[in-house]
């Protein structure tokens, strides 16, 4: 199944690090088991295919009228193109803000109006970003059908944020999968995976 299969490969290259027993603290300040960083999929071909395969399939099975596909700057940009490439299809990519200079262009590429677009991100936290990042392109034009992940958090103030911007998210792996995938591998024991278990549904009182 392709949700363990890039769960495992996300565990062997240590794009994802777990610690239960001493927390990461994310840049907003939340204390967190984990810390993923797909960006480290980039210096791996095989996996980097693997990804670029499943999500160009998710899309075409979820989105089959996608006419563009978009990437979140930074981290989406990479993995939107070799999606593109794979579904033969045009790209642009998303600033975070518009530039300050030129024309002003918060999307860099090309899109008409009314275009159907798939926005790529590499993982979702709260989702606020590449909503924002959405609304950005649908402002300039474009039709967002909806966006495609590698990893979720699969946090619950996540899930609202998609369902209140009525855009659906699709999403290679997810954490409860990467977490039973950590526990089949010996990454972590029983006791760990129940802390991690109890981290995703309440992350801010978890240690307590």
């Amino acid at each position: 199944m392709i949700a363990e299969q890039i769960a495992k490969d996300l565990l062997s290259i240590e794009a994802v690090s777990l610690s239960p027993d001493e927390p990461f603290t994310w840049a907003s300040g939340l204390k967190s088991p984990i810390y993923c960083d797909n960006r480290v999929t980039m210096s791996y071909p095989a996996v980097r295919r693997a990804i670029a395969k499943g999500l160009a399939d998710k899309i075409k099975q979820d989105f089959p009228n996608v006419e563009v596909i978009a990437g979140t700057a930074t981290a989406g940009i990479p993995h939107a193109a070799w999606v593109a490439e794979l579904l033969d299809l045009p790209m642009v990519y998303i600033r975070s803000k518009p530039k300050d200079h030129g024309q002003g262009n918060q999307i860099e590429g090309r899109i008409k109006e009314g275009q159907k677009m798939v926005v790529i991100e590499d993982l979702i936290s709260t989702g606020g970003s590449v909503l924002e990042a959405a609304q950005a392109a649908e402002k300039e034009g474009a039709d967002v059908l909806g966006v495609a992940a590698i990893f979720t958090y699969e946090l619950a103030k996540g899930k609202h944020n998609f369902e209140t911007a009525n855009i659906p998210l699709v999403t290679l792996t997810n954490y409860s999968t990467l977490i039973e995938s950590a526990l089949t591998e010996n990454y972590i024991n029983q006791e760990q995976l129940e802390l991690l278990k109890k981290w995703r549904q309440d992350p801010e009182n978890w240690l307590n």
